[in-house]
This record gives C-alpha cells, structure tokens and sequence, in this order.
C-alpha cells in the first residue's frame, strides 16, 4: 500500500480518544507538595480545603498525605519521623516504599512558597479525572438498552451536582467590603422612604413586618390540607407579576399548568371555579371575565408542572429561566413532591433534608427569594382551642431540616375551618385567615389577618374589602367624592 493511500485510510478510520490517554496526573508536583507539608508546620493549614488524599494520583501519596492528615488533626508534629511512625501504626510504611521513600520526598523540597499554586494543580488533575470516570459511567449505561434513558439524565445530574458541590469553594472575606455592601442596601432603603426593599407581597402588614421578600431567601410557607396555601401563594403570584410586573415561576408538582391558570383566572376575575370549568357564566361575570383577562395576559408568570420534579432538573430550569427570562422569584407547589433522583437515603427524612439544602443554596446562587409550599404533619389535628389548632414548627412535615434551611416559616391557617368563628378576644374570624410568621431569621413574629375568598382562591388585605364596600355604598360623582373629604 502506498504512503498517500495509507495516509487517507488513516484520515477516514475512526479514532477511539479512550485508548491511549493518560489520566490527567502530575506526580511530580504531588512529591513536591508532600515534601513541603514535612518541612514547614503551616503548609497544611494552607491546603486542608483545597486537598484530600484522594486528591492525589498515586495510591502511595494518597496514603502519605492521609497520615499528614491525621497528625495535623491530633496537633502533633508533621516530619519524616513523624510521618514515617504514622504510617508504620496504619501498616502502610512499606506499602508506600518505606522509610526511605519519606526522606526522599522531604529532601527534594526547598521552600514551601508555591505550595498553594502546586495543590491547585493536584485538585484540578482530581477534577478532571472525576469528571472522566463521570462521563464513562453516563456513557456504559447509556450504551445498555436495558436501562431507561430518563434514570441515566436523573443519575448523570446528580453525580454531576456531587462533583460541583464537593469542589465549590468560598473563601473568606474581610469585613470592610460587606460594611461596604450593608451600607450601600441601608441607603437604597433610605431613599423608599420605609417601603419594602424586597419584592411586595401585595399585602400591607405583611410587607411591613417583612419588608418585602428578599433576594437569596428560602421561604416556607406551609399549612394543613384545605387552609388554601396555594391560593395564598398564587394571590401573590398575580401581586407580584400582574401589579408590580415582576418575572417569577411557578413549579407546580401538583396541579397541571391548565388547572393552575385556571385559579389564576379565578382569582383575577373574581368567577368561581365551577363556572370556569362549566363554563355557565353570567352576563356580567363574562364582561368581567373580558375585562380582567387583559392582566393576565402577558403577565411575566413561568409555569413548570413536570410530575415529580426532582432538585436536579429544578436547579437547571432555574438557572435557564434566570439567564433567559430575568425572573425575580421561585415558587414551588409543593417542596414534600419533588424528589432527588439518582442520589440513594436511607430514608424520605435524609431526602426531604437534602431537597431543602438544595433550595436554599439555589437562593444564594441565583440572589432570588425562592417560596416553598410544605404540608404539615397531622398533629394540629388532635390539639383543641383556638391557640391549639394554630400550626407550630414542630409540626413541619417529614424534616426538621426545613426549618433549619429557612430563613422564614409561615403559616397559613384559617380558624374558621375547624369551626372556631371568635378568638378569645373577640375577633371575629370568619371568611378570615392567619398568615403566621413563625420564624424570621431577620425580623420579628407576628399573626396578620388577611381576608379570604375562598370561591376565587384569593386573599386580600382587609381593609380594601372595606374600602370596596364603601365604594359601592356611596358611589362618587361630580359633586360628591368620599375619598377627598
């Protein structure tokens, strides 16, 4: 075969990139770094973050630096000597070439200067070696026609959010630059002249005591069955998205996307749920309906009803949205739904645990408030009184962790449900609800009233249902206005 022909079949073969390849290493750099850790007493503490032992390629320095560790750990002396009798009591002395190995390593390092560029480059080798053995798993079991590609994707995100999360680091800071940052929020505060400087709930004492919802919160906002969290959290839905025209998405594990409009439509419109499905709606109700629609229409609202969405699609969806919508806030409907595919517990706690971890350093991520729905567990149901049946944190469903992660716990609760129509002092709760605050990591507790209406899943503040009242008793005109006595 001639050199041109032999050149051109070597052109159109298929190269396999898996033979071959070295796996991303650098021994040398390990010795120097293990060398300096036995000449200089800090070293360690400079790169305890950045390494582990299985940070290092080959299995002897693995074992070394696991000795350092430990030494470091007990506050003992890091030297040959030290280092050599560590690895004797582990049995590992020979196995990492004996005493003279050790001696070596420590004689070949001068300066422990570099020592933190060096550990850099061993935890990048690490990474990338990861990120191989990650893509050959993915890749065998998508090769296997027996698996289902929708556990691969699920599995593939989770080893892949393991990786990101096990090497994403934040080192400290100085004070001075976050004095800087407070100050600089104190005086954004300043110029609203004492409103909210998060996002409004569309709910006045509740914005007073919250100040809004702010970015890189997670809030639970969580309740027994029928006490209308949902309708609470789409009543803020169109608060935010329709008055104030801010960009948010709603993941909703529970309802399709069809059936969640429709509340909202509800809601907006002030029609009944039966006759939206029905469809028998009045004569005024469809001019209403045509009327109101319009601020629906275009609203920056994002629906995601995905079934069983687990933290792993959340967190890619999020971030998309994010990047290609500018949305302001996160609902879910509701946290207990969602799942962590691909990641094994040894119970539903260990998971609910994770998936509310999750949430909250998505927050932080994307400097969003996220708002999530939570069932509680049917312990209210055995207490009696009116203070009894108020929801208490103990009472969060299946994970104490939720509380942990939250920055705020609320509560929807409607007295009037479990036929308590007065509260000792008299107030009357009928047709009212309880939104209550019962943790806030930045601000005090409270109960605040809103007004519930139920036939529209919707809350309103009180007093615009009086004000409402009043307009349709004197109605204004020309020579009579109420509202400029």
């Amino acid at each position: 075969m001639s050199d041109n022909r032999r050149k051109e079949k070597q052109r159109n073969t298929p190269i396999d990139l898996s033979i071959g390849h070295l796996q991303p290493q650098a021994p040398e750099v390990e010795k120097a770094v293990l060398g300096t850790l036995m000449i200089d007493k800090e070293a360690y503490l400079l790169i305890c973050e950045t390494l582990c032992p299985k940070s290092f390629y080959l299995p002897r320095h693995q074992k070394i630096y696991d000795a350092i560790r430990l030494l470091s750990i007990e506050e003992k002396p890091v030297d040959v000597l030290t280092v050599t009798e560590q690895l004797a009591q582990m049995g590992d002395l020979e196995n990492v070439g004996g005493p003279g190995y050790i001696a070596e390593l420590s004689s070949r390092t001068a300066t422990s200067a570099n020592i933190e560029y060096h550990a850099n480059i061993i935890a990048q080798k690490y990474l990338a070696r990861q990120l191989i053995s990650y893509t050959s798993t993915i890749g065998t079991k998508a090769f296997d026609e027996t698996n289902d590609v929708n556990d691969v994707i699920q599995e593939a995100e989770s080893i892949l959010f393991d990786i990101a999360q096990a090497n994403m680091k934040k080192d400290y800071v100085h004070i001075n630059p976050l004095i800087k940052e407070s100050e600089k929020i104190m005086m954004a505060a300043s110029s609203n002249n004492g409103e909210v400087t998060g996002i409004s709930t569309g709910y006045h004492k509740l914005d007073d005591l919250t100040s809004g919802w702010q970015k890189s919160d997670l809030v639970i906002i969580a309740g027994r069955p029928a006490m209308g969290k949902t309708a609470f959290a789409l009543s803020m839905a169109k608060n935010i998205a329709t008055d104030l025209h801010k960009p948010m998405a709603f993941f909703s594990l529970e309802m399709s996307g069809v059936q969640l409009t429709n509340r909202l439509i509800s809601n907006v419109c002030e029609i009944s749920g039966k006759k939206i499905l029905n469809g028998q709606l009045e004569r005024d109700e469809w001019n209403r309906f045509d009327k109101r629609i319009v601020n629906l229409i275009d609203a920056p609202i994002f629906i995601d009803d995905t079934p069983g969405l687990s933290i792993f699609e959340l967190r890619t969806k999020a971030r998309r949205l994010v990047r290609e919508h500018k949305i302001e806030l996160i609902m879910i409907d509701y946290l207990q739904l969602m799942n962590a595919n691909g990641m094994r517990f040894s119970n539903r706690q260990e998971e609910v645990s994770m998936i509310s971890r999750s949430l909250k350093g998505l927050a932080k991520e994307l400097d969003i408030p996220i708002l999530a729905l939570s069932q509680l567990n049917r312990g209210v149901e055995g207490r009696e009184g009116v203070e009894g049946k108020r929801p208490l944190l103990s009472d969060l469903r299946e994970s104490g962790a939720i509380e942990q992660d939250a920055d705020m716990v609320l509560f929807v609760h409607r007295p009037e449900y479990y036929h308590l129509e007065y509260g000792p002092n008299g107030e009357d709760y009928r047709g009212m609800a309880e939104i209550i605050i019962a943790k806030h990591r930045k601000g005090a507790t409270d109960i605040v009233l809103l007004k519930f209406r139920g036939e529209y899943t919707r809350f309103e503040n009180p007093e615009d249902n009086m004000l409402e009242n009043h307009a349709q008793l004197f109605p204004p005109s020309d020579s009579y206005n109420p509202f400029n006595v």
